[in-house]
């Protein structure tokens, strides 16, 4: 799936997953993507929230409530249904990927299907 015409980015992927099981406020979407990425992808409060604007803007993801907690809005975000279509076909586009690396059958038979072997 794609935003603007590009595959999602590792941060915007994660930040979907995190929110398949529900709406979240940004400090669980957080420490959600780092559990999720491995720790791989870590977002700074400032990045989470460009990263939700996009998919927003995008019409992936959207507030759903709005609580005021210490004198500060806490907004939770939720997924779209267009947002959990782009989630799953990301997953399945990687999981496809991942398979041609880690399976030399497959790769064999794509190379034979889409090149011409010099003789």
């Amino acid at each position: 799936m794609t935003i603007r015409g590009t595959v999602l980015t590792a941060p915007s992927y994660f930040v979907l997953a995190a929110l398949l099981d529900g709406p979240l406020h940004g400090y669980v979407i957080i420490k959600r993507v780092e559990t999720l990425s491995g720790e791989a992808v870590r977002l700074a409060a400032g990045s989470l929230y460009a990263v939700l604007d996009r998919l927003a803007e995008a019409g992936l993801v959207e507030v759903v409530s709005e609580e005021i907690v210490n004198g500060r809005a806490r907004r939770y975000y939720a997924l779209t249904p267009k947002g959990t279509d782009a989630v799953q076909a990301e997953a399945a586009r990687l999981a496809s990927a991942a398979k041609i690396v880690t399976s030399q059958a497959l790769r064999r038979r794509v190379l034979n299907t889409t090149m011409a072997w010099p003789a």
